[in-house]
């Protein structure tokens, strides 16, 4: 594993690795000739929780605001519907508006209006998951090289203007279908549906994934953990700040998946998905009706047994402890899904 990465480096050079997730930005530079215990690392604030601040700034400063830019993760949405409730106005362009919801009908049902340019008197607001300036000007303060590729994970629902939570299992579904091996589950090019994915490849210029890819591959990255799913079944659990996603694991492979909102479930409530889940009988119905995702499944593997080995990652892995294997990726948990990132496409590159 580290062998391929390091030659994956040296013919590209310094690759900032990128985990967007609702909480936080996780953050790797990557660089060549460096072990990777010495590569630098950052966890901010996401761009989400920044917008946030900035909306709140705003309706304390009693200002009317114009958003502006591209799609990105919706973080912001509460302190969008308090600076409404306060009385003072909201506009949108049309693709800044996809960071509050896919409907249009729904977006001006909140009172917000649609303007192409910023409206006299209203202060502007810039929505974007990634911002080259920004990273240019930390990684320049720090005495750090700007890199020369970018690989970025954030979590996607794709278009779906009915529904977010059928559309993001059926993505899934379609990943599935397509490839079982999530090293093929970074895109070079995403998918048109995939609209905050597309907007954040746009910023980055390098390749993008969902950050339940993220996690996944950094279970993977772990040379005990991929091989221990040669010999039987695992089960990979990330428990995010927003979301709780589980795979089923066989010879690399994903043979299922499952979602839910991490604060929407008691652990004795997901403990027992979990169960049904291992076994394949948890319906997507069934989750969608306790307020989650869904499950995705794919070809039945008897060989792999009942995924019993469990490993648990994700910033609110403490609500599982004693049902799993905490991991943390070369020592440092918050930056799993970077170093899953760059395993992941260190490795499809090498396999081209």
């Amino acid at each position: 594993m580290y062998d391929t990465v390091q030659k994956f480096l040296h013919e590209t050079g310094p690759v900032l690795c990128l985990d967007i997730g609702s909480g936080t930005q996780d953050a790797l530079l990557a660089r060549p000739g460096f072990e990777c215990e010495n590569w630098p690392r950052f966890v901010l604030p996401s761009p989400a929780r920044l917008v946030a601040q900035r909306i709140r700034e705003l309706t304390l400063l009693r200002k009317d605001l114009w958003l502006y830019g591209s799609n990105m993760g919706g973080g912001f949405s509460q302190a969008l519907k308090e600076h409404l409730a306060a009385g003072l106005a909201v506009w949108t362009t049309e693709e800044a508006a996809y960071a509050i919801h896919d409907n249009k009908t729904v977006v001006q049902n909140m009172g917000i209006g649609f303007a192409r340019q910023c409206p006299a008197g209203c202060i502007p607001v810039a929505l974007a998951d990634y911002a080259p300036e920004f990273w240019a000007g930390i990684l320049r303060q720090t005495g750090l090289p700007l890199p020369h590729l970018v690989i970025a994970g954030a979590q996607d629902h794709g278009l779906h203007p009915d529904g977010n939570r059928q559309g993001r299992m059926l993505f899934w579904r379609e990943l599935l279908t397509a490839s079982a091996s999530p090293t093929h589950w970074i895109y070079a090019d995403p998918p048109a549906q995939l609209t905050r994915l597309v907007a954040l490849q746009q910023k980055t210029g390098g390749p993008v994934a969902d950050t339940g890819t993220c996690a996944l591959l950094a279970a993977l990255c772990e040379p005990d953990v991929l091989a221990r799913s040669f010999h039987e079944g695992i089960t990979v659990i990330n428990a995010g700040n927003s979301h709780t996603v589980a795979a089923l694991v066989y010879q690399g492979k994903v043979r299922g998946l499952y979602e839910h909102h991490t604060g929407m479930r008691e652990v004795s409530d997901l403990l027992r998905d979990l169960e049904q889940f291992r076994l394949s009988w948890l319906p997507s119905e069934e989750v969608q009706a306790s307020g989650g995702h869904g499950t995705a499944f794919g070809p039945c593997c008897e060989e792999a047994g009942s995924y019993a080995p469990t490993y648990i990652l994700g910033p609110r892995r403490a609500l599982l402890r004693g049902h799993g294997v905490m991991l943390a990726p070369h020592g440092d948990m918050m930056l799993a899904g970077c170093f899953g990132l760059l395993w992941g496409w260190a490795h499809a590159q090498a396999a081209e």
